[in-house]
């Protein structure tokens, strides 16, 4: 029986692994931010974290997913 063997390497796995996660933290960090009452604006949903650095956390995660599916695998 012949074994089976994975389309890409250890390497490239981990850092899709790492890409996933960097991409769900920056989702994590975008949520957030309701008001209370739809009568009461919430001046924290404009934050700098939801606005600049949380996309570019995503951004950054693709980026290493594509990496990870580009890189040359460790068989």
């Amino acid at each position: 029986m012949a074994q089976k063997q994975f389309l890409f390497g250890k390497k490239n796995y981990t850092l899709m692994g790492i890409g996933a996660i960097v991409i769900a933290l920056g989702y994590v960090l975008m949520s957030g931010g309701a008001s209370p009452s739809p009568e009461v604006f919430n001046e924290e949903m404009f934050s700098t974290l939801r606005i600049r650095v949380a996309p570019l956390l995503v951004i950054i995660g693709f980026g290493i997913e594509v990496w990870a599916i580009l890189a040359k695998s460790d068989k």
